[in-house]
């Protein structure tokens, strides 16, 4: 079992936090949610003048045994392997914001059913050759999980010591929107048909197939939701339990977390049963178009800064988010107050 360390992140600095914000040339919460996030964040870094290093958006590939036989896939698993190497051409929606928004981009093979070879950009944290049919037997081993935890939560600890204190997080794995199902149902104890959404491209008919395998899948397994590594280890995928990982030593290391969508969200779902102060640190991106994601968010109490209808995974929600971020920290730092401009206070 993989064990953390996370404090909670709120300190005694968030009223003289506050009091800055107050502070500024503007009535009393004008800014709205850009107020929240600059008090949250000042709170992770334990500080009144908080800045964002080496922004990094982290895409974790993976593929799923059910997914070999079209069984809860619209698309053929291959297209994983293929969007890996779309990633890496700079091709993709997740790079074209990550460029725009000047985020670093990371690309992590955690499990495809490709063999890569060496590739310029790729990361090989390859545990298996995608994980096996839930349907026959759980994904993945004890062990296989507790390794794909730690080299998620290894890839971080990496990107913080080289300064990066706020991660994204995105995905690529064909059949994974059904993982997510099925972890959020035995989580969050919702039936299978609250929780299963379209995933790519999914028609009526397919859709129907897919809540009927998935339901199938939760009923042969007895699993409470007391056993979030046991349902992560029996429905996740590599790609996910590395998210998991991830996000775990990112807030053990007090880096802001910014939440992509549903995929996600179901890794942090895992995350924060065990650990639930890992909620301190995260900052949700936006309201994913699949059913399940406003369940999941509020269950957890969570506002997404962006509600797009968007429901492309890759991070890319993330990606369109952390400007607003970046803009919050830029107000609590650079925004006169009204003694500095010389501005009346309201009486």
């Amino acid at each position: 079992m993989n064990s953390f360390n996370i404090l909670p992140a709120y300190s005694d600095l968030k009223q003289a936090l506050q009091q800055k914000i107050d502070n500024k040339t503007k009535p009393l919460g004008a800014l709205g949610r850009l107020e929240e996030i600059a008090l949250q964040v000042g709170q992770i870094q334990q500080t009144d003048a908080p800045v964002i290093n080496q922004p990094s958006l982290v895409v974790f590939a993976g593929d799923h045994g059910i997914a070999k036989h079209g069984l809860v896939n619209a698309f053929p698993q291959a297209v994983t392997h293929q969007m890996v190497l779309n990633f890496l051409g700079k091709g993709a929606a997740v790079n074209v914001f990550a460029r725009q928004h000047r985020m670093n981009l990371y690309v992590v093979d955690a499990g495809v059913n490709h063999d890569f070879g060496s590739l310029d950009g790729l990361v090989d944290a390859k545990i298996g050759f995608g994980t096996r049919n839930y349907l026959e037997e759980p994904a993945m081993t004890e062990a296989q999980c507790n390794e794909a935890i730690e080299k998620g939560a290894a890839f971080v600890r990496e990107l913080h010591a080289k300064g990066c204190n706020l991660v994204a997080f995105g995905e690529m794995g064909i059949g994974n929107t059904a993982s997510a199902s099925l972890i959020m149902s035995c989580l969050l104890n919702l039936p299978v048909d609250a929780c299963v959404g379209r995933g790519a491209g999914t028609d009526d008919e397919l859709l129907a197939q897919k809540k009927a395998h998935l339901q199938k899948a939760k009923a042969k397994y007895d699993l409470g939701s007391d056993q979030p590594w046991e349902i992560l280890q029996t429905f996740g995928g590599f790609e996910l339990a590395m998210i998991t990982g991830g996000i775990l030593a990112a807030a053990e290391a007090r880096m802001v977390v910014l939440v992509d969508g549903f995929i996600v969200t179901a890794a942090l779902l895992a995350a924060q049963a065990l650990y639930p102060t890992v909620l301190d640190y995260c900052l949700f991106a936006h309201l994913s178009d699949e059913q399940g994601h406003r369940k999941m968010l509020d269950y957890l109490g969570a506002k997404p800064l962006l509600s797009l209808g968007m429901r492309l995974g890759e991070g890319t929600g993330a990606a369109m988010a952390f400007p607003l971020v970046q803009s919050a920290i830029n107000f609590l730092n650079e925004m006169a107050s009204f003694e500095s401009a010389q501005v009346s206070k309201s009486q």
